[in-house]
């Protein structure tokens, strides 16, 4: 594991978060992966459950801070054009800054989008064979059907879910109402690999015909994954605090303010406080504002200059940029273009 990947890793724990229902079994034959403490000792911040976990898994580690850098640039993808654009702080550990200190619907979208982005890398890890610790799925769900038959690498979908659980959920032991929203939370990005497996096929036979068909199970695009939770942060579902006396002491639990709302499901997303607007810069929100981002002047959506400007107005300004035109295409086989310099308008909040 290189000092970058070390550095990603130590960021995990802050954006990830769910309950520990499972244990995984620690082979004699990888008990040997638990005597390198000095890489995972370096990763500030780390529960002693994640500290163990990671010296005994070390191997799969660098997949799960893949996982969460896949994570962060879906949630940049699918905000681009959002008031809060999912920015990142350089030189700070924790990444978002204090915007996940409160319990709000972005707050919600991060635990989902990294935890499911943890399980879709080791995942996919497995699969394409770059752990000796877990492979393909040899557990079939059902015969196969009429024209195929069972063949290729089924991904592990289970053994990712189980390992972003393990890892992620090792902070969420406390019997506060934050730590049972990022359970919920963390658990309905996972949900979402398993919900959507799907059947990957292959034909083979003389001259791509296909005689012989066969099919495996496979994790939906992580695109998909994104828009997918995208309109599960639309959607979400805000919840109340309630104080329930245990054994143990005060326990919070999380319960859907409004009683005439569908209640949410285990693959919904839950908060129970409000987002800034994100107008301006705030630094104890963690805004950065909105004045110079790029809006859309013609759209009337949240990415359209009046609602991202938040009122403020924009400022256009011209810009050459040199594409390619006139490309043809000569038998065989190459293609040739001409440069061009095509000017645009971009618009900016002021």
């Amino acid at each position: 594991m290189d000092q970058a990947t070390t550095s990603l890793v130590s960021e995990v724990f802050l954006v990830m978060r769910a309950p520990t229902k499972w244990s995984l079994a620690l082979g004699q034959q990888y008990s040997s992966l638990g005597s390198q403490p000095i890489l995972c000792g370096s990763i500030p911040g780390l529960v002693p459950k994640q500290l163990r976990f990671c010296r005994n898994y070390i191997e799969i580690m660098p997949s799960v801070a893949e996982g969460v850098k896949l994570g962060i640039q879906e949630c940049q993808h699918q905000f681009r054009g959002r008031r809060w654009n999912c920015t990142t702080i350089k030189d700070n550990l924790a990444i978002f800054g204090p915007v996940l200190d409160k319990a709000t619907r972005e707050s919600a979208f991060v635990h989902a989008i990294a935890s499911a982005g943890v399980a879709f890398a080791v995942t996919r890890s497995c699969a394409e064979g770059t752990s000796t610790m877990c492979g393909c799925n040899s557990h079939h769900k059902g015969p196969p059907g009429e024209g195929w038959k069972w063949g290729g690498c089924s991904e592990d979908a289970e053994f990712g879910v189980l390992v972003s659980r393990e890892f992620a959920d090792a902070r969420e032991n406390r019997p506060d109402a934050r730590s049972a929203m990022n359970r919920h939370n963390n658990e309905a990005g996972r949900t979402t690999i398993l919900d959507h497996m799907h059947l990957r096929c292959k034909c083979h036979g003389l001259s791509g015909s296909c005689e012989v068909k066969t099919c495996w199970w496979a994790q939906p695009d992580f695109r998909m994954l994104g828009d997918y939770l995208k309109d599960k942060y639309d959607s979400a579902s805000e919840m109340v605090v309630e104080k329930h006396r245990e054994s143990r002491g005060w326990v919070e639990t999380l319960r859907a303010k409004y009683a005439f709302f569908k209640h949410p499901t285990e693959r919904d997303m839950v908060y129970y406080e409000g987002s800034p607007n994100f107008c301006e810069p705030n630094q104890e929100t963690g805004s950065f504002g909105t004045r110079d981002r790029a809006c859309n002047v013609s759209s009337h959506g949240i990415e359209g200059c009046d609602l991202l400007c938040c009122g403020r107005g924009h400022n256009t300004r011209t810009e050459k940029r040199k594409e390619k035109c006139h490309c043809i295409f000569h038998w065989c086989c190459y293609v040739s273009c001409q440069e061009c310099v095509r000017v645009y308008d971009v618009h900016t909040c002021k």
